[in-house]
């Protein structure tokens, strides 16, 4: 018996505790099995871009500094 499309989760995003206060400089994230999600909040509809597991982790580690 042949398998049908696979379903894929809804991302669950999440706005960054590094995004303005203002809320016009909002970046949400979601992660998922192929890696992390980035959108602006602003244009929840737009495009987003994926990024891999490892390329987030960098990201972020560089941005406690």
């Amino acid at each position: 018996m042949p398998a049908g499309p696979q379903r894929h989760p809804e991302p669950a995003w999440f706005k960054s505790s590094h995004s303005g206060g203002n809320t016009t400089e909002c970046v949400e994230a979601a992660f998922m099995p192929s890696g992390v999600l980035i959108r602006d909040s602003k244009r929840p509809e737009g495009p987003w871009v994926r990024v891999s597991a490892r390329a987030w982790d960098s990201f972020v580690s560089a941005r406690r500094v």
